[in-house]
């Protein structure tokens, strides 16, 4: 159990040792010492060098890819510290992997979200805090303490600072499913809102059928939690342009980017992809189209007030 004078200790895993870095800057700390290697046989090696006994310990994983290794690293580090009696151990994962299998949609199934969320809670986590959830309801699949921080201000603000006016942009959702999200971003801004209809054959592959909303003549922004592969996102974009936008940008949290999700968008009609920085960026996918903006600052607050106790919703008041 933690003490009421503990001390905070922040480590990482290799998932975003920048990041967590970062984080550790912005709350006047230096990294726990600590290593995660690999034995000769490809199994996940853990070395805690620091003292934790007593400590509110917080450890900076996002479980992108390649989402095993980073997800067995992030379950052996929380078993590592919960055996050297670690007061209370916090897993800050900014982008939750496998978040998208939250249901079945058909029969046999699996629900991934949910066995995750079992397997750090078996692991020995405390409580966990994350950051714009695919979906909502995996809060639920947690019986520990689960603290949920939304990236929009982050992106807001930036077109806020960015464009003395916005009176001829639109926010458009790229799906039905992001309307709520893209509403949320449309009040922030003080602009309209547009929505695309689409119909996706398969996973991954995505058709533009309909937009609901006037975009003709206006500077438009796609607004969604995540692009993976980049289909749907360069899809919507040149149908925007093509209905009479006369630039599109798009904004998102997580920057999955994976398979030809640089190449779709460095080809597309994107101006700026504007995103948070919830999982590392390597060399090659960074491009002059992309935008990172970091989430530390939030984040370290958001550990400050878990350590002291003290709301975290406060943070988007």
């Amino acid at each position: 159990m933690r003490s009421s004078n503990s001390e905070i200790k922040i480590f990482s895993c290799n998932a975003h040792p920048s990041l967590a870095r970062e984080i550790a800057k912005e709350l006047g700390l230096k990294l726990g010492a600590s290593e995660v290697g690999r034995f000769s046989d490809g199994e996940i090696s853990v070395r805690i060098d620091d003292k934790v006994r007593g400590a509110d310990v917080f450890i900076i994983q996002p479980t992108s890819t390649p989402v095993n290794e980073h997800l067995m690293e992030l379950l052996i580090m929380i078993d590592g510290l919960r055996r050297a009696s670690a007061g209370r151990i916090t897993a800050v994962i900014p982008y939750y992997g496998y978040a998208r299998q939250d249901r079945k949609a058909r029969a046999r199934d699996p629900i991934s979200a949910r066995l995750v969320a079992d397997l750090i809670q078996t692991a020995g986590a405390d409580r966990v805090l994350t950051m714009d959830l695919h979906c909502a309801q995996i809060q639920g699949f947690f019986t520990i303490p689960l603290d949920h921080l939304v990236g929009m201000p982050l992106l807001t603000k930036y077109y806020l600072e960015k464009y003395e006016s916005l009176d001829d942009f639109v926010a458009v959702s790229p799906d039905l499913g992001s309307v709520g999200r893209t509403r949320a971003f449309a009040t922030k801004l003080d602009i309209p809102i547009a929505i695309i209809d689409k119909r996706r054959p398969k996973a991954n592959v995505s058709e533009v059928m309909n937009i609901i909303g006037n975009i003709e003549g206006k500077k438009v922004i796609l607004v969604d939690d995540m692009i993976d592969t980049a289909g749907t996102i360069t899809n919507a974009a040149n149908a925007l342009r093509d209905r009479g936008a006369t630039e599109v940008m798009a904004c998102c949290t997580h920057p999955v980017l994976s398979g030809p999700a640089i190449e779709r968008i460095e080809d597309s009609v994107i101006s700026e992809l504007l995103v948070l920085n919830t999982i590392n960026l390597v060399e090659e996918k960074r491009t002059p189209k992309i935008m990172e903006i970091s989430v530390a600052a939030i984040v370290a607050d958001a550990i400050n007030r878990i350590h002291e106790d003290l709301s975290v919703s406060k943070l988007f008041d």
